[in-house]
């Protein structure tokens, strides 16, 4: 698993983050709008579940990235 990260580039990483992870850009960001239902408590609906996951999973995988980089020892 983390081979798979180190070999993942950052630019994959972050344009999926920018199209994936904010689309669609207007009214406001689909991972924002779902973020917000989670913290109301009014995110119920397993569609709604599936599609905060989907637009969610770049920023973890850069998360993941970020936490192998910094965990990894020099040498």
């Amino acid at each position: 698993m983390l081979t798979t990260l180190d070999n993942l580039p950052w630019s994959i990483v972050i344009l999926a983050c920018l199209t994936l992870g904010l689309a669609p850009f207007f009214p406001e960001p689909h991972v924002w709008e779902k973020l917000k239902m989670l913290a109301s408590g009014t995110l119920a609906r397993p569609i709604d579940m599936v599609d905060l996951l989907m637009h969610a999973a770049p920023f973890l995988v850069a998360l993941a990235k970020i936490a192998a980089m910094a965990l990894k020892t020099p040498g």
